[in-house]
C-alpha cells in the first residue's frame, strides 16, 4: 500500500521560513513526479510546485522566487523550502506523488493527508 508521509508544517510569522518534507513508500514502480498542492479555506486546491524524476520543476506564479522544490529520487522524497512566507500562503499543503510503470507507461497518482501551514503574527 502506497503511503505519503508529510512533515514540516506549522505556525510561522510573516517573512519567516518553513521546510516541508514528503516521503513516499510502498510502490514497486518508479517515481515519475512529485509535488505540492495547497488548499485554503473555501478555496479550491491549487498547484504550488512540482518536480519530475529528471529534475524539471514548475511553480505557481504566486510562489516563484520564494519557494524551492527539490527531490531525492533514491529516497522517493520531495522537499519544499518556503521563504518569505505571507499570510496568503496559509493553507493545508498536500503532497502528491505519481508513480509510473516504465513498461506499460501507466501512471498511478497518490495524495498525502495534508499538513497545515499558518502564516500569522
Amino acid at each position: 500500500q502506497v503511503q505519503l508521509v508529510e512533515s514540516g508544517g506549522g505556525l510561522v510569522q510573516p517573512g519567516g521560513s518553513l521546510r516541508l518534507s514528503c516521503a513516499a513508500s510502498g510502490s514497486s514502480f518508479s517515481i515519475y513526479a512529485m509535488g505540492w498542492y495547497r488548499q485554503a479555506p473555501e478555496k479550491q486546491r491549487e498547484l504550488v510546485a512540482t518536480i519530475t524524476r529528471g529534475g524539471s520543476t514548475n511553480y505557481a506564479d504566486s510562489v516563484k522566487g520564494r519557494f524551492t522544490i527539490s527531490g531525492d529520487n533514491a529516497k522517493n522524497t520531495v522537499y519544499l523550502q518556503m521563504n518569505s512566507l505571507k499570510p496568503e500562503d496559509t493553507a493545508v499543503y498536500y503532497c502528491n506523488a505519481i508513480f509510473r510503470n516504465d513498461y506499460t507507461r501507466n501512471r498511478y497518482e497518490y495524495w498525502g493527508q495534508g499538513t497545515q501551514v499558518t502564516v500569522s503574527s
